[in-house]
């Protein structure tokens, strides 16, 4: 245990002492929150789907973890680059508690950041529908970071380069996000759209939050939970295969 908790407060401390990665992982949620939210709020009134602001907010939180999490695979390839992995790899530990304490750690920093975010969000006026249930929200929250922590830990494995990490991220990430429930809800969208949020494991995620927050919801709760559980599995269980098949 004493070497999971050492590696997580490692990456804590590199967050708190970066000041100006922490400001900027809430520029893009806070313009899509502003723009989106009440530019859109008008024309979502209108069309009978009550407000937008409500509607949205736990995309973004959604977003904003997602993103936080995925950046957590860069610290692997620093890692990688600068020799402390080797250095952390040859060490008498075995490689699950290595890449479980790093990776609770980046799951750790990206619910900060959402629960960050919703704290602003109230600032901005959203309300959620029942505060009683604004822990089961923290909870699914922290479940996807570390989902995503895992995901993003098995690619960091693979890549070396930052550059191919950034592109690999921005090809996933982005289409997970815009093609999710994040955004727009389900009912009258193209039927491939449908589908496509169908299979998209990130659209449980937000419509479980949803839900917690604003008594919304499309796929059901028990159902959401399932996905999010079975894609937490599946994302650890890569992270941790292509984490042990790093050469030291």
């Amino acid at each position: 245990m004493s070497t999971i908790y050492i590696l997580w407060l490692r990456q804590i401390k590199r967050f708190s002492r970066s000041g100006i990665r922490i400001l900027m992982g809430f520029v893009q949620p806070l313009v899509y929150m502003l723009a989106l939210g009440y530019g859109l709020n008008s024309v979502f009134q209108q069309s009978g789907k009550g407000s937008y602001i409500q509607f949205i907010v736990p995309g973004i939180i959604v977003q904003t973890i997602m993103f936080t999490s995925m950046f957590w695979g860069a610290n692997i390839i620093w890692d990688k680059q600068f020799g402390f992995l080797k250095e952390t790899l040859v060490a008498p530990v075995s490689r699950m508690k290595i890449m479980l304490g790093s990776a609770l750690g980046g799951a750790t920093i990206s619910l900060i950041q959402g629960i960050i975010l919703f704290g602003i969000s109230i600032v901005l006026g959203f309300r959620p529908y029942n505060w009683a249930y604004v822990p089961l929200a923290i909870v699914f929250m922290g479940m996807l970071s570390l989902a995503i922590v895992g995901f993003s830990a098995g690619i960091g494995a693979v890549v070396n380069d930052m550059q191919a990490f950034v592109a690999v991220n921005n090809f996933l990430l982005i289409p997970l996000f815009f093609l999710s429930s994040a955004l727009f809800p389900l009912d009258n969208v193209p039927q491939v759209m449908k589908i496509i949020a169908y299979v998209n494991p990130i659209s449980y995620a937000v419509d479980a939050i949803r839900f917690t927050l604003i008594h919304q919801t499309h796929f059901g709760l028990p159902t959401d939970f399932a996905v999010l559980c079975a894609t937490l599995v599946v994302l650890m269980s890569f992270g941790s295969y292509r984490f042990k098949q790093i050469q030291a």
